[in-house]
């Protein structure tokens, strides 16, 4: 969440305007105030559910899907690897276990993640090879998150509506703001 008092300069090349457009030389600067933080494969389309907000919610949900099915075709063929090279049965269930496992800590977290802030960054970082491991979970935490809303949207939803609240309630009892000012019936002498 970023907060803007003055309207921003030029934007790097790719950047995404408020409906998750790109932005050209001659768009209009954004408002003062907090900017929504763009989610992954949204943008920020998610605020005002435009953009083809829709089609890239059925296309996270297939994406996902599609490549967590092509994973498990693959790890089946390693574990096929497994069983032509003769490893015994021993190694080969501690494979499936492994992957199971971290399978259902990486959907876990993964699913977290898209409700709150993690409160331990160093733990998050630590669990990151997990994760990498057990990654058919995070991709089935996309596919389901992304039926109900984009991955992350209520969280970001939430923060930017509270954002947003706290700056206009800041900037309505700001007296120092000459925008927000009235006349006052007192005047300025003039200088001779």
């Amino acid at each position: 969440m970023s907060e803007n008092s003055e309207a921003p300069g030029p934007q790097p090349a790719g950047a995404t305007g408020a409906n998750g457009s790109s932005s050209g030389s001659g768009s209009a600067p954004a408002a003062p105030g907090p900017q929504p933080e763009p989610i992954r494969f949204f943008g920020t389309t998610w605020v005002g559910h435009d953009g083809g907000y829709a089609l890239r919610r059925a296309g996270v949900a297939v994406g996902s899907l599609a490549a967590a099915v092509a994973a498990c075709f693959i790890l089946r063929f390693a574990y096929q690897g497994l069983e032509i090279a003769e490893v015994g049965g021993v190694v080969g269930m501690l494979v499936i276990v492994m992957f199971a496992v971290c399978s259902a800590i990486a959907f876990r977290k993964t699913w977290e993640s898209f409700g709150s802030r993690p409160k331990d960054p160093a733990r998050e970082d630590a669990l990151r090879g997990l994760k990498s491991i057990g990654f058919i979970g995070s991709l089935l935490a996309y596919f389901f998150r992304s039926l109900i809303e984009a991955p992350g949207e209520k969280l970001r939803r939430t923060e930017y509506e509270t954002a947003r609240a706290q700056f206009d309630k800041r900037r309505s009892a700001r007296t120092g703001n000459p925008a927000a000012r009235r006349a006052s019936g007192r005047k300025r002498p003039k200088r001779g």
